[in-house]
């Protein structure tokens, strides 16, 4: 049987990286590669109804032992993609075994994951640490979450460990945003599931942030410099402007916890035109809203300064905080609690400051947490993850379900 680290450890060579440039979901074909993959495997292990929907999302189950029927259906789901911010093709993943608790060098670059970056290490002593050698992603998000849900169904299905109806499903696209855009909930037949994306083992998390998104785009004048006293209307120097007009602490550089903000994340322009790309987020709805307010008082202001034309914000609701609903049936995440302490870990449950397939599939009905998988340093060639804690998780997934036997 192997263990979650050695199932990661293939995954992360296969390149799923979706793309933020496509609207249409799969983002990318390359995710079907990893798709198929997990399919052919879950096959292999006896997992039942297993499907691969055109959608690429991957779907199985495993019927409930004799006796346990009518427990609930509970699914774990992760996520196929990787971020497409850093490059995720020629991952060569590094096992650092018996760590020696000091800061770790990447070998194909000068890249260093550091100790005082990254405190938790300093913990990890002793333990087998697995990296990326520096110049890609890992792929830990969320690959190690996909490892760990099949390694539960290989234990499942060698095992008279009794459960209900156990639903699995693996998603593409979560990372811009599209995960669930075509998620079937008749298909995944849950009455209710948890993400395994990210997050050191325990991580408990059942509030995320609301989430916008904001386009300024500034039409200008222009005219020859020379002649352009009273005329020209430069669209840069008024984007600069409606940024200005935000309050400057209010960035993610600057908040924490619960703290909200406005997170530019791209601008264009010349004279002519401009535009500012916002994300918007705070786990309060009323607070999210008066972000949003404010956002379209600046639109009027400059609007009132330049004329109506000169500029248009467009908002965009993203996902919502799934504390909402889940608050109404927190046994969801006692559950996953009691679980966390059994295999002796103080669960960390707190905030998260962004937002998970879970966090739509709660809007959509499926009330779904998020548990944490091991992992670190996500997005970028920090990743890292700690084979020992992974095989903490499974038996946290292990532990939910017994929760819920009869």
């Amino acid at each position: 049987m192997k263990k979650p680290f050695e199932r990661w450890i293939e995954y992360a060579k296969v390149n799923s990286m979706s793309s933020d440039e496509v609207e249409t979901s799969p983002t990318t074909q390359i995710q079907f590669d990893l798709a198929n993959i997990l399919k052919d495997e879950l096959i292999a292990m006896g997992v039942q109804d297993v499907v691969l929907q055109d959608s690429c999302v991957v779907y199985g189950k495993i019927p409930a032992t004799a006796g346990q029927e009518d427990a609930p259906a509970i699914g774990f789901i992760a996520h196929l993609d990787t971020v497409p911010d850093f490059p995720g093709q020629d991952v060569k993943p590094l096992v650092h075994e018996n760590y020696d608790g000091k800061d770790i060098v990447l070998p194909n670059c000068s890249r260093v994951i550091s100790v005082s970056d990254f405190p938790h290490l300093a913990d990890q002593k002793g333990k087998t640490v697995i990296t990326a050698s520096g110049d890609t992603l890992l792929g830990s998000d969320d690959k190690a979450g996909i490892a760990e849900i099949m390694c539960l169904c290989e234990r499942l299905l060698t095992s008279d460990i009794p459960h209900g109806t156990v639903c699995i499903a693996f998603t593409p696209d979560e990372e811009v945003g599209l995960g669930t855009s075509r998620f079937d909930l008749a298909q995944f037949g849950a009455d209710f599931a948890y993400t395994l994306d990210g997050g050191q083992a325990g991580e408990v998390v059942y509030e995320n942030f609301n989430a916008a998104s904001a386009k300024f785009v500034v039409n200008g004048v222009n005219v020859h410099p020379g002649s352009a006293k009273n005329i020209m209307v430069n669209a840069s120097l008024v984007a600069l402007e409606i940024a200005g007009m935000l309050p400057a602490c209010e960035t993610p550089a600057h908040t924490e916890g619960y703290e909200g903000f406005y997170h530019l994340i791209g601008m264009e322009g010349g004279v002519d035109k401009a535009t500012l790309a916002y994300i918007v987020r705070d786990h309060d709805a009323r607070k999210l809203e008066h972000r949003i307010e404010t956002l379209r008082h600046i639109e009027k202001i400059a609007k009132e300064k330049y004329g109506e034309n000169a500029v248009s914000l467009e908002i965009r609701m993203g996902y919502r905080n799934m504390a909402e609903k889940v608050k109404t049936r927190m046994e969801i995440v006692d559950a996953a609690i009691r679980a966390t302490e059994a295999v002796g870990l103080t669960p960390a449950i707190q905030p998260i400051r962004g937002g998970t397939d879970g966090a739509n599939l709660t809007e959509m009905g499926l009330l779904c947490p998020n548990l944490g998988t091991g992992s670190y340093g996500f997005h970028g060639p920090y990743e890292h993850s700690i084979a020992e804690d992974m095989e903490l998780c499974v038996d946290i997934m292990q532990g939910i379900l017994s929760e819920f036997v009869k």
